[in-house]
């Protein structure tokens, strides 16, 4: 995973959240609680974090609070997604091979970050077309990358976006049920020797 894989993945959410903008973005996304505007507001809280997390390195960054407004027009929520993603995409580009950044759930390459912040897109963006109707069908080399980065177990199969959305929990998948707790492989791949 590195920046282009990050920009090509908003240029996908940007172009599928385009087109509703004139829909009423009030509305609450099925089983997450939240409303249309939370969710893609929360992908860019989530990638200025990641950009943050990333540069600051292996010590946790404590001291700042990193707010989108749900609250800005539709069309200002999206140009944020991919502002915050282009941001993400240059610090994953400016960083070492071997630089780590500080996560929850663990110290993350360059790598990992992009592909944490690609996955907030992918199922965000998902989760805003659930609220509104509209079915997000991206790119399958995508959800496929991101698989492989993050969730190296799951393999993408013929539907690697239905994977995604399974390894995240949100969805049943070919006959395995929803996933009730998951998280994503966020130390470096080649760490356990299983490459990159």
């Amino acid at each position: 995973m590195d920046g282009a894989v990050v920009r090509a993945v908003a240029r996908e959410c940007g172009g599928f959240l385009d087109g509703l903008v004139g829909a009423d973005w009030s509305a609450v996304v099925p089983e997450v609680g939240w409303t249309v505007a939370a969710t893609v507001a929360h992908v860019s809280d989530c990638l200025l974090y990641y950009s943050a997390d990333l540069s600051a390195g292996p010590e946790g960054l404590r001291v700042a609070e990193v707010r989108v407004q749900p609250s800005a027009p539709p069309a200002d929520l999206v140009r944020a997604v991919r502002t915050t993603a282009s941001v993400l995409a240059a610090v994953v580009e400016g960083r070492p091979p071997d630089a780590l950044g500080w996560h929850p759930w663990g110290l993350s390459d360059a790598a990992g970050f992009a592909g944490m912040g690609c996955d907030e897109m992918l199922v965000h963006t998902h989760d805003a077309g659930r609220g509104l109707g509209a079915v997000f069908a991206p790119d399958p080399a995508l959800p496929a990358a991101v698989l492989r980065r993050l969730f190296p177990d799951v393999p993408p199969g013929d539907d690697p976006m239905a994977a995604l959305l399974w390894a995240n929990g949100r969805v049943p998948l070919g006959g395995r049920p929803r996933r009730e707790e998951w998280r994503w492989r966020c130390a470096p791949l080649d760490a356990a020797g299983s490459g990159s």
